[in-house]
């Protein structure tokens, strides 16, 4: 128990005084804990502490994030040729800039790391391992990590899943995402390893090669994206699959929109109390975010500045109002390629301003991501449809039509909504249209053949990776 206790001290002094991290003094907290679980059946307060906070405190919670925010500036500015540029133009002395002047600093876009990747390296570090985004939102960015980073993150990671009870070395792991996104396939693997669990990466296979590993591999934790969780709750509800076939406990999905008439059926599916929607990007791990009981989406506050920009203004977000997700996050978390207040176009609309119930109120929340910046339809002044209202009404059709194929445009003024025939069979014109009006969207349907449905809206269950699988069958049958 002292050596844990020192073995704290020392992360948490780490943490304060914003120096790289002993990795391996966070792989044996992981350790520690397990042991500590495993004789009281809890992990302790300060174990936690370590990770979810003390930031219940505004004031505290402005010290530390004007700290961290001077301290990756500085070193951005001496380390990495675009934002030493960038401080330079802006007039900003880094040690000097605190939260409320960080409006004299441009945001950075995907573009920019798109367009000019080398000047964002830091010199004081090497590469080791390169990672992609999936490219469903347009041209990828490829994003290297040091091997500090790589050794760091699933540390951290691995140690706040074991507080939380989100992994036990007893868990299967079934990994349903992109090989490409190669940052969060190690992650998984690493924490995995680290915590003892068993880890079985699939990619995204068809569905039918998934499923047959969930129910005859024994898989008791899935991580997937919304789309491609769609294709699996189709395929399982084709082939008359239900809670007894599988022994998942939990699944976790991130990447797209998760609409609520999805999750449902997923709990009644796969047996799961509730499928977990996470925030993370590549681009600006390790900041994420979790939902809460409540349905309020919390990202982390521990390893980096999260804000919420007004679309329009780019002055911090009011209540109510829709807003943009800038990260930024802090040395010693992000080492390589970090960003410094990379806007990452996820919108979310800001909470009415009182006080939070759920089991986090401490820390700053938002209503869940309601989709991209460019991908609202405008159809007036102030009249704004996010992609969320669209894929819930959709997916909420009796077709039950996993995952959700559209394309939205405004045409005169009004809001006309292209999908796949077989979205409304069964359902007269005004049925249909009255589905969507019923849910606030007075839209004009435009019916395409099922086999254009792909081409109106990409999703990372696109990124299919074929396989020589066969079912086996017996030589002379």
């Amino acid at each position: 128990m002292f050596e844990t206790g020192i073995r704290q001290l020392r992360m948490a002094m780490g943490m304060v005084r914003g120096r790289r991290l002993d990795t391996r003094n966070i792989t044996r907290l992981v350790d520690d804990a397990l042991a500590t679980l495993r004789e009281f059946g809890e992990p302790g307060a300060d174990a936690r502490d370590l990770i979810d906070g003390p930031l219940t405190d505004p004031a505290a919670r402005l010290d530390f994030a004007t700290e961290g925010v001077r301290r990756t500036a500085t070193r951005l500015a001496s380390q990495s040729p675009f934002y030493a540029r960038r401080f330079a133009s802006a007039g900003v002395p880094p040690a000097k800039l605190d939260v409320a002047g960080l409006a004299a600093v441009p945001v950075t876009v995907k573009r920019d790391l798109v367009e000019r990747p080398d000047d964002f390296q830091c010199a004081d570090t090497s590469r080791y391992l390169a990672t992609r985004t999936t490219g469903t939102s347009g041209r990828p960015a490829e994003i290297w990590m040091s091997r500090y980073e790589m050794d760091l993150w699933p540390a951290i990671g691995s140690l706040a899943a074991v507080l939380r009870d989100d992994l036990r070395p007893s868990d299967v792991m079934q990994v349903n995402i992109s090989s490409r996104a190669t940052a969060a396939v190690h992650l998984d693997v690493a924490c995995c390893r680290l915590v003892g669990a068993a880890c079985r990466v699939l990619g995204t296979v068809p569905p039918d090669d998934a499923l047959d590993s969930l129910a005859e591999q024994g898989a008791t934790l899935l991580a997937t994206t919304p789309s491609y969780l769609g294709e699996l709750e189709a395929a399982a509800r084709r082939r008359g699959m239900g809670p007894d076939d599988f022994q998942l406990r939990r699944v976790d999905v991130g990447g797209e929109v998760l609409s609520t008439s999805l999750v449902a059926a997923a709990r009644e599916t796969f047996g799961v109390p509730g499928v977990n929607d996470l925030f993370a990007m590549t681009e600006v791990v390790p900041v994420t975010g979790r939902m809460c009981g409540h349905g309020h989406l919390h990202h982390d506050i521990n390893m980096g500045l999260v804000e919420y920009l007004d679309l329009e203004s780019g002055e911090p977000a009011e209540p109510g109002a829709l807003a943009t997700v800038v990260v930024t996050p802090f040395f010693p978390y992000r080492d390589c390629m970090p960003v410094f207040r990379y806007d990452t176009r996820d919108v979310v609309q800001c909470l009415p301003d009182e006080p939070l119930t759920c089991e986090v109120a401490g820390l700053p929340g938002t209503g869940p991501i309601v989709g991209k910046a460019d991908q609202l339809v405008r159809l007036g002044p102030g009249d704004i449809v996010t992609p969320r209202q669209l894929i819930e009404a959709i997916e909420a059709l009796p077709t039950r039509p996993w995952p959700a194929r559209f394309r939205s445009t405004v045409d005169n003024g009004r809001l006309r909504l292209t999908v796949p025939a077989s979205v409304v069979d069964g359902l007269s014109e005004g049925a249909a249209t009255g589905h969507f009006a019923d849910r606030g969207l007075d839209v004009d349907l435009d019916l395409v053949p099922d086999d254009e449905a792909p081409a109106l809206r990409h999703l990372r269950s696109d990124l299919h990776e074929t396989t020589f699988t066969v079912r086996p069958t017996l030589i002379g049958a």
